[in-house]
């Protein structure tokens, strides 16, 4: 696919992944409905950064936890471009609990926004690219959800549903749509994690080191410029951590 003169619909545009997404795919021709949930200012300023490149970008609220509000969503986004060419579902939420510890909240927090948001919102981008020249969806998962780690039940089950709606979304929308998932490893890791954690997880990783956005994107870039005859994949980014034997006490 040739992004120039596109329209990519990414999820949690505003900040961390979701920002880079949408100013590498920016500097590549396409057009970005920056999409965000609370970070008005940020989506915003990503929106200015899109247009200072050349491309039209609109900044679009909604709670991807609302069905009503991801459809109110795709149709302002429809109705400024006139089309729709690619969805990047990157929004999520990273929510930590033991599982006993597991609430009602956590479980509807995780798999409402992870899951089930995503879901609606290739519903919605897919009747839009049907209508139009077909497209392409790109879910971010989480190798995590293929090996995973204790103490984040609900936000990995939501993950390993990203994997399984990607392979049947891929089933029941080709030929005119391909879609895909990319599964990043430790990329961006939470704010104050300390050094000799980091140092932990590199000694997992048998490229020995974390990730970086820039991997993410390039492999998500791949997916919508490199071919056309990849469907239902999940691409793991993660340095081969995915791969590793477990890490023994040094």
């Amino acid at each position: 696919m040739n992004l120039d003169g596109k329209v990519i619909w990414i999820t949690g545009a505003a900040r961390r992944l979701g920002r880079e997404l949408a100013l590498d795919l920016a500097g590549r021709g396409a057009d970005i409905a920056v999409h965000y949930a609370s970070s008005r200012q940020e989506a915003e300023e990503v929106a200015g950064l899109v247009k200072a490149k050349g491309c039209r970008a609109l900044a679009v609220q909604a709670d991807l936890a609302r069905v009503d509000q991801i459809r109110a969503c795709a149709r302002r986004i429809h109705e400024t471009f006139g089309r729709l060419d690619v969805l990047i579902n990157s929004a999520s939420n990273f929510l930590r609990a033991k599982w006993r510890d597991v609430t009602e909240e956590d479980w509807d927090r995780s798999l409402d926004v992870n899951l089930k948001g995503p879901f609606f919102c290739a519903q919605e981008a897919a009747k839009r690219m049907i209508e139009g020249e077909g497209g392409k969806i790109i879910n971010l998962a989480d190798s995590a959800a293929l090996r995973p780690n204790k103490h984040y039940a609900p936000y990995l089950i939501s993950k390993g549903g990203i994997v399984t709606m990607t392979r049947i979304l891929a089933l029941e929308l080709a030929p005119r749509i391909q879609v895909n998932a990319v599964a990043p490893g430790v990329v961006l890791p939470p704010a104050g994690t300390s050094e000799e954690v980091i140092k932990k997880l590199e000694r997992q990783i048998p490229l020995g080191r974390v990730g970086s956005p820039q991997d993410i994107v390039a492999a998500v870039a791949f997916l919508l410029e490199g071919s056309d005859y990849i469907t239902g994949q999940v691409l793991c980014v993660d340095g081969g951590r995915t791969i590793a034997q477990p890490s023994r006490p040094e």
